[in-house]
């Protein structure tokens, strides 16, 4: 059905809009005018959403989620991840391969493909891994991945350790023209670690992980690129010394792009206070020098995207030990919001964190959506910058409630959410 959003102002930071107007949506869901022109007097009779004093930005584009499903729907699945997703105005997902089975290969890669159309609300986009099982050893079959949809290839929570391993990696990745993401955390130097390595792991009494085990891989698997020059994405980074090497590197005019989890933007180990275990992160939060280095790292381009890192645990998970308890947090529909609160301190424009949320993962993932040009599907998310809320559990629509921010007072909410010109969410 043919339907306008009106009164709103309109930021796409791919086509430099930045304006009041109107989104007009046709019959087959797909954006056919953007901008000051498209005003009530000029749309005709249709169905109008008026959101005068609003925000609308393209859908968000969350490049890290762990979906869960299959084999661990007791932590989420994909109705629940829509539901939380869609409240969040995040439209469109990048989903992690560390499910059960480990999306390795294409019968697998076929199951979760029909799995998420059909359980879905929102837009799924898999990963595929680098390796099979995720042991760092043999690598996947990334030609016939990639040709079944897989938008990229990762082995999620876990580093290639192996030299040789990775070297073959960007060697046949760059023959494939496939998209390498790692997770940069050397697996010997954060053995057995669940915190960052610093006083506060030595007064709480755990073992701490080192940011050099960040720095090493990095600057292993850069050396590597500069050899084959493949497509490559740092998945996530923590502290400010990693920003000087990815900064050396862009230097010598190596191509590569950089996220960063939204918690590590928010939070520090200081946080963490007496053992709060839903903020045992991986990476692990570290030092307030390196959250603030972060936030410029965005702020200077040398972050590319921000990311949720939404991964989904239970309450039994959670309630353990801190040395114990699962790592994650759940964070898909808390994104915007907390991204919004760097706008709202002076730390970053709104026009950079909108780039980092929408234009640049879909360029980095090759993605259809991220800017609301003729054409486009419209998915749109309506927000509003001012208004305060407080982040209750209960009030969660994921389907685990492990939020790292239980109790925060944010300013700016998602009020509607369009996917595919369909309004989907409304509060």
């Amino acid at each position: 059905m043919k339907s306008a959003i009106i009164n709103v102002r309109i930021v796409d930071t791919k086509n430099n809009i930045d304006e009041i107007g109107g989104i007009l949506i046709n019959n087959d869901g797909l954006i056919e005018a953007c901008g000051k022109k498209v005003t009530k007097d000029n749309i005709g009779d249709i169905e109008i959403y008026d959101c005068k004093n609003k925000l609308a930005i393209p859908g968000i584009i969350d490049g890290r989620v762990f979906a869960s499903e299959p084999g661990f729907e007791y932590k989420e699945n994909y109705r629940t991840l829509s539901q939380a997703a869609i409240s969040g105005g995040v439209t469109s997902v990048v989903t992690m391969p560390n499910t059960n089975p480990v999306i390795d290969n294409v019968s697998t890669f076929d199951f979760i493909k029909r799995r998420a159309r059909d359980k879905s609300l929102i837009k799924i986009y898999s990963l595929a891994s680098l390796t099979k099982n995720i042991e760092g050893n043999e690598i996947t079959e990334f030609g016939l991945l990639k040709l079944n949809g897989a938008v990229g290839f990762t082995d999620g929570i876990k580093c290639i350790q192996n030299n040789n391993v990775m070297d073959k990696i960007f060697n046949y990745g760059k023959n494939q023209n496939a998209l390498v993401i790692q997770f940069p955390q050397d697996n010997e130097l954060s053995k057995n670690g669940v915190i960052n390595e610093s006083l506060i792991s030595t007064k709480l009494g755990l073992k701490g992980i080192p940011d050099y085990a960040e720095h090493l891989i990095i600057e292993r698997d850069l050396r590597l690129l500069n050899q084959y020059h493949s497509k490559y994405h740092i998945s996530l980074i923590s502290s400010g010394k990693s920003l000087e090497i990815i900064n050396e590197w862009k230097g010598k005019n190596l191509k590569f792009t950089t996220g960063v989890s939204i918690n590590h933007l928010s939070l520090n180990e200081n946080d963490i206070g007496e053992f709060k275990t839903f903020l045992k992160l991986s990476p692990p939060l570290r030092t307030e020098q390196d959250r603030l280095d972060l936030i410029n790292g965005i702020k200077n381009g040398i972050i590319d995207i921000m990311v949720s890192d939404h991964k989904p645990e239970d309450e039994e998970s959670k309630r353990l030990t801190f040395q114990k308890c699962a790592t994650g947090a759940s964070g898909i529909e808390t994104f915007l919001p907390l991204a919004l609160e760097q706008y709202h301190n002076g730390n970053l424009d709104l026009k950079t964190i909108i780039k980092c949320i929408t234009e640049n993962p879909a360029k980095i993932f090759g993605i259809n959506a991220g800017s609301l040009e003729k054409g486009m599907p419209g998915d749109i998310a309506i927000l509003d910058l001012e208004k305060p809320w407080v982040v209750k559990r209960e009030k969660m629509q994921s389907k685990s409630k492990n939020t790292a921010i239980e109790g925060r007072k944010l300013q700016g909410k998602v009020e509607k959410t369009f996917l595919n010109g369909k309004l989907v969410f409304k509060i």
